[in-house]
């Protein structure tokens, strides 16, 4: 169930901003999303960190302006502790499903959320 505060909005947007080819290939912006303490697990089961997330996010899926876009669905987030965020969703690109989750932190009032860790795990076709 999602607890729709001001907390699990923002961590939300987060999420979508990172989904657009525009943050995608912007280092920059990409680098305001994510936390310097960043780790993905991808669906692929490779271990990210955040220096090589912010060099290869441009070549990943759903960065190029023409090709595939992640569409997100069930989108949830939950406050777990003051500046912690969690959310969980589910995309497909490409074809390709995914079960996804989210930590989002915030260090302090005046931060802004970052992603702190982010695991994706494949779902097979016949999967539901």
């Amino acid at each position: 169930m999602s607890r729709e505060t001001d907390e699990v909005r923002e961590a939300i947007a987060g999420e979508l901003r990172l989904m657009d080819p525009d943050v995608r290939t912007s280092r920059s912006q990409a680098r305001q999303l994510l936390d310097p303490d960043f780790v993905e697990v991808g669906a692929s089961g490779r271990r990210w960190t955040y220096e090589d997330m912010l060099a290869e996010l441009p070549e990943l899926d759903g960065a190029a302006e023409d090709g595939p876009r992640f569409e997100p669905s069930d989108m949830t987030g939950v406050l777990m502790a003051p500046g912690l965020v969690h959310l969980t969703y589910e995309t497909v690109i490409g074809g390709n499903r995914a079960r996804r989750s989210s930590l989002w932190r915030r260090r302090s009032a005046s931060a802004t959320w970052q992603m702190y860790y982010h695991q994706a795990t494949p779902i097979p076709p016949e999967g539901t």
